[in-house]
């Protein structure tokens, strides 16, 4: 499978070596009885995913020894990947529940009460907590978790809390939002999630008023308008359209609406998202966190919610971005990597049912069952974690087995993975 990087000359990205698409049909790729890949690509992602597993097996007491305990880049993300694994392999093994307890236990006795979010704060630990036990049909644990993940909401309008998805209040709708999603809709009182949505707006609509806006609902990180999926507008502004709680759906759908249409007049030519208001004319960054792919699911949704066109041409415009740029020699993680990036693809195919972009994430996909072979890719920080090293990259591959199911973690959470 291995390929050569080409001679790109950019010094973010690997020129893309793969052929573009040719009309082969949908069901050349995945079957048309359980939607699932076809062997002939199935079978290359799974040695890839085995590959992956057996260097964790060797290398994660390395994650563990640091006393991270977030979902982002510690020892609840290889909990998560478990679960994932659990879920989506073609042959379900019950110890990888077991194994994920495992990474979770010292997480949930290590709580730092500071940060609520799902990816680096204490709803995540606890989140994973009461869905484990949810599918070990250990029903009493499982409602213990959930209570404690609610009780959070007690401290949502802090006034140090931001309202972005990394740290914020957007990060703890998405832990909320994760076990509601494996558990049903009624797993979490509906006031739970109506009062987060309530002071996510509430901060939004006062940040818009005190800088006088175009739009309604403002945020910052840091006293800085960022506009991406991990700190920015697009995160929130996705997040809030996931929730399903007829009590604030109306409001939020027509608060969110001019915000969209704001974010459309914030793009490069190239149909990149910028970082952040002022961030220039310098169209650098296609990452999960800042650019195209983090937001591509909002305009995917988008075009969902209100049937405008002019979010689906959006949403393809970043995937003609990603798939030109999307290479990364940052790795091949999912916030800043190649991995994330091939979740831009599953969304717009998902949404859209075109074969074009199933062959564009198998492609990123096969690139990332190649990691390593690459002259020139960086090692991150954390080569292990979920979001920064390859327990994320082994996440994007067990996702894409089952496409039409993906989910990108801690983002995409309004289907069942089952």
């Amino acid at each position: 499978m291995a390929r050569s990087p080409g001679s790109g000359k950019s010094d973010r990205a690997f020129k893309n070596p793969f052929d573009n698409y040719h009309d082969h049909g949908l069901y050349s790729y995945i079957s048309r009885e359980s939607l699932k890949l076809q062997p002939k690509y199935e079978e290359p992602i799974i040695k890839g995913i085995e590959k992956i597993r057996t260097l964790l097996s060797l290398k994660i007491d390395e994650d563990i020894g640091r006393g991270d305990h977030s979902v982002y880049t510690g020892t609840a993300g290889h909990a998560l990947l478990c679960l994932t694994l659990f879920l989506k392999m073609p042959q379900k093994d019950a110890t990888l529940l077991h194994d994920a307890l495992t990474y979770l236990k010292p997480c949930l006795k290590s709580l730092k009460h500071k940060r609520i979010s799902f990816l680096c704060g204490d709803s995540g630990p606890l989140a994973l907590a009461a869905v484990i036990y949810h599918y070990l049909g250990d029903r009493k644990h499982s409602v213990k978790y959930v209570g404690r993940l609610e009780i959070l909401c007690e401290e949502i309008d802090r006034s140090d809390i931001p309202d972005e998805i990394l740290y914020g209040r957007s990060g703890y709708l998405s832990a909320l939002l994760f076990v509601q999603n494996h558990l049903g809709q009624g797993a979490i009182n509906p006031q739970t999630i109506i009062t987060v949505v309530h002071e996510i707006i509430k901060s939004g609509e006062r940040l818009a008023k005190k800088q006088r806006c175009s739009f309604p609902l403002m945020y910052e990180w840091h006293e800085k308008a960022y506009l991406g999926a991990a700190h920015g507008l697009a995160g929130i502004y996705y997040m809030l359209l996931q929730v399903q709680e007829l009590a604030v759906q109306d409001k939020v759908r027509e608060l969110v609406k001019p915000c969209l249409d704001f974010l459309l007049t914030q793009r490069y030519a190239s149909g990149n998202g910028k970082s952040s208001l002022g961030s220039g004319s310098e169209d650098r960054l296609v990452h999960w966190c800042h650019g195209a792919p983090g937001w591509v699911q909002l305009f995917c949704l988008a075009h969902s919610v209100y049937g405008d066109r002019k979010y689906l041409d959006a949403g393809r415009d970043c995937g003609r971005v990603v798939w030109e740029r999307g290479l990364l020699r940052k790795g091949y993680g999912l916030c800043h990597g190649a991995a994330g990036n091939g979740y831009t693809f599953i969304s717009l195919y998902k949404h859209t049912n075109d074969a074009r972009y199933l062959h564009y994430a198998l492609k990123f996909a096969e690139w990332c069952c190649d990691f390593g072979t690459h002259h020139g890719c960086r090692t991150p920080d954390r080569p292990w974690s979920l979001f920064e090293g390859l327990s994320g990259t082994a996440q994007f591959l067990v996702d894409i087995l089952e496409p039409g199911k993906a989910c990108f973690p801690g983002y995409d959470l309004m289907e069942s993975p089952m």
